[in-house]
């Protein structure tokens, strides 16, 4: 009961640590210094808020209100949400957020126009590398929730179909 009720916000949890993981990878990049805060709090609540609204919205809602009755669907949604909005969202959030900040305080040269998407290429694959481990944990963790609220789904379902048994009223 309390991992059905409170799983979501373990995912968002780790949704937040990833992001403010990936928001200390590129400011290392970057060189930037200054504004940690303004940097760091967007990169842990919106990560947070975003992971346990589509968490609910795509797994857990429709699995209880009976449109996803297929474990496999459910479980394929849960690592989908875990490993792309719970770890990817949180990389590609931070990467605008420091480039305008590497832009602001001058912390490192930024390429012309015409280098532009080369340089940040480079910039987040080392980021991406490191990450890696998050993203699988994110995966995990997705699947693994998914997967206990569909045994409970299917818990309760017995037990409805039990309580209405003919037999067992008289």
């Amino acid at each position: 009961r309390n991992l059905c009720n409170h799983g979501p916000y373990f995912l968002a949890a780790n949704s937040s640590l990833c992001g403010l993981a990936a928001n200390n990878f590129f400011r290392n990049i970057l060189h930037v210094r200054r504004a940690f805060l303004v940097s760091a709090l967007p990169m842990a609540v919106i990560p947070f808020i975003s992971t346990a609204a589509v968490y609910e919205v795509f797994v857990r809602e429709p699995l209880f209100s009976g449109d996803l009755s297929c474990e496999l669907c459910a479980v394929v949604r849960g690592g989908i949400t875990g490993a792309v909005v719970g770890a990817l969202y949180p990389i590609f959030l931070a990467l605008p957020l420091n480039a305008s900040l590497t832009a602001r305080y001058s912390s490192s040269p930024l390429p012309g126009k015409e280098n532009l998407l080369r340089y940040w290429l480079t910039t987040a694959q080392p980021v991406f590398r490191k990450m890696s481990l998050g993203v699988l944990i994110q995966l995990i963790t997705g699947l693994y929730l998914a997967t206990k609220h569909h045994g409970i789904y299917v818990k309760i379902l017995q037990q409805m179909s039990a309580s209405r048994d003919p037999e067992e009223l008289q």
